[in-house]
């Protein structure tokens, strides 16, 4: 045998396949794989929630039961998620200050 000749593994080892980027991740809720579950008691309330759905692009099964209680508590912390925070950037050492001084940030405020 040659000293060139392949003692490697042909195939990537199996522990190594699993990592990296996913691709089957989890659907999120309310997309059309994973619809929301929504009772409501009458037929005004679910044009409501359709109307709802519609404005927020959300799939949903929406069952009418006037004997129970009303349960859209999945729609409803789908549109109470939080948003991302932004702050006011403070102004540089030379720009004007923001208290409207008219001198720089660096003397009056900084």
């Amino acid at each position: 045998m040659s000293k060139f000749f392949f003692k490697g593994r042909i195939d990537p080892r199996e522990k190594y396949q699993r990592f990296g980027y996913n691709t089957q991740r989890k659907t999120k809720l309310g997309s059309e794989n994973a619809p929301l579950t929504i009772q409501v008691q009458t037929s005004n309330r679910e044009s409501e929630v359709r109307a709802i759905l519609k404005e927020h692009n959300l799939y949903a099964n929406i069952s009418l039961e006037p004997d129970l209680p009303e349960n859209t508590l999945q729609l409803d912390t789908l549109l109470q998620l939080p948003g991302t925070q932004t702050f006011a950037k403070t102004p540089s050492r030379n720009e004007p200050c923001l208290c409207g001084s008219g001198q720089k940030y660096k003397k009056c405020c900084g």
